[in-house]
């Protein structure tokens, strides 16, 4: 079984993020790393090769496109035991979105006879939800999408799927697209015999010419979606204190949570 995780290199959520002149997230300029919503994705990936009855014949493959920092995202898949590596990068694909993001991870996709085909249920910068579904229509592939529990059986997957009120469990059969949740499982860290392990792993970089991909087909100036004007996030202001000086602080307190309606 070949299965391919598709991972995401995005702006640490804890540092300093910011936009580009053209209104597109500074991806380059930043401190960055794998999304956490698809460390989801890798560990279901890695789990169905440990539950396999010869986890050798199962190969799982990190799939990325972005800048050349995002081999970073790559590394650390690798680094958690994915298998090997694909790392897309050409300045032609700075600015896509959604759309054009989905077509060349097809084309990276179709270029192996992969059987399964994962995601996160996300990204944690755009949020978007719409890469696996798009991905699966460009594959003609089946989709799974939300898995909270994903099972194999030969060529056979069944997912559980959370909702608000109930509890679906869909299944289909391989090849296809899966995108799995935040509630699939806790994501593993990588241990030192990982991260060591990783730097020996094949990782391969691939141009929008080595997947046939016209470079006008994607980028800002072709997106279907953009960013028309950002406001910097205004600096935090000092709180209020207040003093129980007279036995009326609980008053106060009181009033205050009333006035900004948080009780």
């Amino acid at each position: 079984m070949k299965i391919a995780v598709c991972v995401k290199y995005v702006p640490d959520a804890t540092g300093d993020r910011h936009f580009e002149d053209d209104k597109t997230v500074d991806r380059v300029g930043v401190d960055g790393l794998l999304s956490e919503l698809d460390e989801y994705a890798v560990e279901q990936a890695l789990q169905i090769k440990e539950k396999a009855e010869n986890p050798d014949d199962v190969e799982v493959t990190a799939l990325c496109v972005g800048p050349e920092k995002a081999v970073d995202a790559v590394r650390k898949a690798l680094q958690m035991g994915a298998d090997k590596g694909v790392h897309v990068v050409d300045d032609a694909i700075a600015g896509s979105d959604a759309i054009a993001t989905s077509l060349v991870l097809a084309k990276a996709v179709e270029k192996d006879s992969y059987d399964l085909v994962m995601c996160g249920m996300a990204s944690t910068d755009g949020s978007m939800s719409v890469v696996p579904a798009m991905l699966a229509e460009r594959l003609s592939l089946p989709q799974l999408t939300l898995a909270s529990k994903v099972e194999t059986q030969g060529d056979q997957v069944r997912i559980q799927r959370d909702g608000d009120v109930a509890t679906e469990v869909v299944g289909g059969t391989m090849p296809m697209v899966i995108s799995v949740t935040d509630q699939s499982g806790e994501a593993r860290y990588p241990s030192f015999k990982g991260i060591m392990a990783a730097k020996k792993k094949p990782l391969e970089t691939l141009s929008l010419s080595d997947l046939g991909v016209d470079a006008g087909d994607v980028g800002l100036s072709v997106a279907w979606t953009s960013v028309e004007d950002t406001t910097a996030r205004p600096p935090r202001e000092a709180g209020e204190i207040v003093k129980d000086e007279d036995g009326t602080g609980a008053k106060a307190l009181a009033e205050f949570l009333a006035s900004r309606k948080f009780i």
